[in-house]
């Protein structure tokens, strides 16, 4: 059941971020999916050692969806940095 959760909250981390971001039109459910997952991932790396907080996004909780998407938007911040380098 906890993987469930952690799809559900992660995609709905992404999408919020790809809104944030203006990436919404190039991303799909998938890609909401991956980038929330991971982003959760990056947002738990930074918050832990720096807040002293924690958010597992196998159970839900509020604090779980903010710090995934806060690592959402990180990640996706650095996407755009990558693609405009390699545009240019």
């Amino acid at each position: 059941m906890g993987w469930i959760i952690a799809l559900i909250v992660g995609g709905i981390a992404g999408w919020l971020a790809s809104k944030v971001m203006n990436r919404d039109a190039s991303m799909g459910i998938f890609w909401n999916i991956v980038v929330g997952c991971i982003g959760s991932l990056i947002g738990n790396a930074v918050a832990g050692p720096l807040l002293g907080i924690s958010g597992s996004v196998q159970e839900f909780s509020l604090t779980g969806l903010i710090i995934a998407f806060v690592g959402a938007v990180i990640l996706l911040g650095i996407v755009n940095m990558v693609q405009r380098r390699n545009i240019r």
